[in-house]
């Protein structure tokens, strides 16, 4: 390949997923050269840290602090950008695109906030705007999505995109620790940030979701509609509880279309342990995908790290290689849809969410208590599918597992159980999906 027919790239960023990119770009150059159909090759990183990537690259490529500088720079065909969050990255990334750039992007929380804005310049000034590595790291959901079940309607799909909280879920099932003990264990690892809110809460896997549910469905990016609930609050004896039932807690980002709108929540669900989802372990991420043609498929690998989300970042540089010289109009959508075809489904509240829950209650041990409870469950149309009652010194725990019901009803019922004068604790409430 010829150094004039070379895709040259300008490398905002260069931590753990940059320096990964420069790693599998140089130690692969020729195999990715054979499927691109000319050299990708760095010519430019810009870094809030020069001394750390002049220490890996040396003086094969010039490395400054100057991110606008690179993104002005006329020589560069493909802005790589690897910084992170939402307000120099969105300043940086639009620039670029303003500059007839295209862009390939790791930076799940900038697209699930401002990628309508983002994904319409992009196709106004008929550049490509690829993100495979924003979602579950090294695995090519985002392909698979937008162009391997093209011919589908995607009825849902249901993942495990945050390998900190699977991580963390894992450990308290294996070795009964709290939710406090394995968090810490997590940071000590690496898995989990100094600062671990934004995984632990959930936040994380709602940028993601917000993505997928938009390629999904053909819908306008919404990350403000999505319902987050994180594991914080989770307690080791949910966690053997729901072994007990036959079920693990994962945390998953949901997606459903219904013919009245669309679900998008984020939050613990109880997943029957014979699914393959809910034998995902560790850090690892997985999506299943319903489509009506193809039916369920899954997707399984590596969610973080330096070279599984590396891998994704040149995946996307080759396939701006490959389309760099295409009729713009006839290049694949961002969002697997045409711009002009997305589609207004409304977002569900929360309270419409239709699926089956595991309750847990502490009650004092007498005569009533279980009429009482059923009367409660029954006036809101909730029927009973299960049950568990374990005596205490101070009472009995029970455990019901319910069947689908609108979620609105469930809460007001747990509200009127709540009040009743033998319940002696709050109603732990976890979502159950039997992914079906």
């Amino acid at each position: 390949m010829s150094q004039l027919n070379s895709i040259k790239v300008g490398l905002l960023g260069f931590g753990v997923v940059g320096s990964g990119t420069w790693r599998v770009l140089a130690r692969n150059a020729q195999e990715i050269a054979r499927r691109a159909g000319r050299r990708i090759e760095i010519v430019r990183i810009a870094t809030r840290t020069p001394s750390k990537a002049i220490s890996v690259v040396g003086q094969l490529v010039p490395v400054s602090n100057d991110m606008m500088g690179l993104v002005n720079d006329p020589s560069i065909d493909v802005v790589v950008e690897l910084i992170g969050g939402t307000t120099l990255a969105r300043e940086l990334v639009l620039k670029a695109i303003e500059n007839g750039k295209h862009v390939v992007t790791a930076n799940k929380a900038l697209l699930a906030m401002h990628g309508n804005e983002i994904f319409k310049a992009a196709s106004e000034k008929h550049v490509t705007v690829a993100f495979e590595a924003a979602v579950a790291g090294g695995i090519p959901i985002i392909k698979a999505m937008r162009e391997g079940l093209t011919a589908n309607r995607i009825q849902w799909l249901a993942g495990i995109i945050n390998g900190t909280t699977n991580f963390i879920l894992t450990e308290m099932r294996e070795k009964g620790l709290p939710f406090a003990d394995v968090l810490k264990q997590a940071q000590a690892l690496g898995y989990a940030e100094a600062d671990p809110t934004f995984d632990i809460e959930g936040v994380d896997a709602a940028h993601k979701l917000t993505l997928l549910a938009s390629i999904a469905f053909g819908i306008p990016v919404q990350f403000d509609k999505v319902y987050v609930e994180g594991i914080s609050r989770l307690a080791p004896e949910d966690v053997v509880a729901a072994g007990r039932l036959g079920y693990r807690i994962k945390l998953l980002g949901i997606a459903k279309h219904r013919e009245d709108g669309v679900e998008l929540r984020v939050h613990p669900c109880l997943v029957p342990q014979d699914k393959l989802i809910a034998n995902v372990e560790g850090a690892m991420n997985a999506v299943v995908v319903k489509g009506d043609a193809v039916g369920e498929t899954l997707y399984y690998g590596a969610g973080a790290g330096s070279e599984p989300t590396a891998s994704a970042v040149v995946a996307d540089l080759v396939d701006v290689a490959r389309l760099q010289t295409a009729d713009p109009e006839h290049r694949v959508p961002p969002l697997a849809f045409q711009a002009d075809a997305l589609a207004d489904y409304p977002i569900l509240p929360i309270e419409d969410t239709i699926t089956s829950y595991y309750l847990r209650l502490h009650v004092e041990d007498r005569p009533g208590v279980m009429a009482d409870i059923a009367r409660i469950l029954a006036d809101g149309n909730i029927s009973i599918n299960s049950m568990i009652q374990d005596p205490q010194d101070d009472g009995a725990s029970i455990i019901f597992l319910i069947h689908k019901a609108r979620e609105g009803n469930v809460v007001e019922a747990i509200q009127k159980i709540e009040s009743l004068s033998f319940v002696k604790s709050k109603v732990t409430f976890i979502r159950l999906e039997e992914l079906s």
